[in-house]
C-alpha cells in the first residue's frame, strides 16, 4: 500500500511540475543512462532550453503574442 502511495505521490509531483513548465532534468539523466550510455547528455542549460523550445516553439514570427 505505501509502494503504491509513493509511486502516486512521485507522479502528481511529476504532473504538477510539468503543468508549471519545470522541466524533469534529473528524469532525463537516468534516462539517458539508461537507454543511451553511449551518448553524452545534455548540460542543463542545454536540456533547458531544448524544453523551453518544445513548449513554446521557434516558428512564431516576431513579436510578444
Amino acid at each position: 500500500m505505501f509502494a503504491t502511495l509513493a509511486q502516486a505521490g512521485k507522479y502528481l509531483g511529476q504532473s504538477m511540475r510539468l503543468m508549471v513548465g519545470l522541466p524533469e532534468y534529473d528524469t532525463y539523466l537516468a534516462h539517458m543512462e539508461r537507454e543511451h550510455p553511449d551518448k553524452r547528455p545534455m548540460s542543463y542549460e542545454e536540456f533547458f532550453r531544448e524544453r523551453q523550445e518544445a513548449r513554446y516553439g521557434s516558428g512564431r514570427s516576431g513579436g510578444c503574442c
